[in-house]
């Protein structure tokens, strides 16, 4: 069964407003090896466990027709509340059960999101509903992640990560596959034209207050609010407080470069 870890209508807002894109350099990733391997141009594109959009909207932008899934209602509302181009959908349905005929999609696409499914019956319907030929892209951001701003990146770096720490005491045993580099994923993808691409670094353009932000998306957040709301807080507030201290400025809108590393998994059946 797919574990959910993003169903309420608070936690969706906080990721759609958080969470950041793809990045160009995993963008490119993907995009190359669709033209590698494919001869025509892709018509059904699937992003599964889409979240709020983030990916749908970057695929939207190069396939012609795009649709987003996700298990969550409260996430799917959050992507359709975000204004779209006309070859986008979104569906709320089980990453296990996809409501697509039998080889009828060319693209199966999915962002930091295939860990919580369950990935035996998940790569099965993967199998089903990809036209021979048909390729899979499953990405992930890994928590190597860094901060540059000035002279002080190494300090940055080392007081986000070190709330990172925290955090990953409250993680759920799913987030192995992310600590491991999607590695049992690749393993159980079924088509033995694939590859598993480690490298692929990301600058994202952040400000302090968005990378205070995305820590408060992710999911270990979540249950240490549950747990104790007080010192989840907290962890944001010195967090956030520690950086500007450190940078030497006083507002949480400050740019900063974020830098994040992506594994992708690619295949093609």
């Amino acid at each position: 069964m797919a574990t959910q870890m993003f169903e309420g209508r608070g936690h969706a807002a906080v990721y759609q407003k958080y969470r950041f894109a793809p990045g160009e350099e995993l963008q490119q990733t993907i995009l190359t090896y669709l033209q590698e391997k494919r001869t025509n141009p892709a018509e059904l594109v699937v992003d599964v466990g889409c979240g709020s959009g983030q990916g749908t909207r970057f695929l939207a932008e190069h396939f012609k027709k795009v649709v987003g899934t996700d298990i969550s209602e409260a996430q799917i509302q959050e992507a359709r509340d975000v204004p779209s181009v006309p070859n986008v959908s979104y569906l709320v349905c089980p990453a296990e059960e996809l409501p697509f005929e039998d080889a009828s999609v060319d693209l199966l696409a999915s962002f930091t999101a295939v860990h919580w499914f369950d990935i035996e019956k998940f790569m099965r319907e993967a199998n089903r509903v990809l036209k021979p030929g048909g390729c899979v892209a499953i990405s992930t951001y890994t928590v190597d992640m860094s901060l540059r701003y000035g002279n002080c990146s190494e300090k940055l770096t080392k007081i986000f990560r070190e709330s990172w720490d925290v955090l990953l005491k409250y993680s759920h045993n799913k987030v192995k596959h992310v600590l491991e580099d999607y590695k049992e994923i690749f393993e159980a993808l079924p088509f033995p034209d694939k590859k598993r691409i480690t490298d692929i670094f990301d600058k994202i353009p952040m400000t302090v207050s968005r990378v205070v932000g995305y820590l408060e998306s992710v999911s270990p957040y979540q249950a240490f609010m549950k747990n104790d709301p007080k010192a989840a807080k907290s962890l944001l507030q010195e967090t956030e407080k520690r950086m500007l201290e450190t940078m030497g400025v006083s507002s949480p809108e400050t740019p900063v470069e974020f830098w994040v590393r992506h594994v992708c998994v690619l295949g093609c059946k």
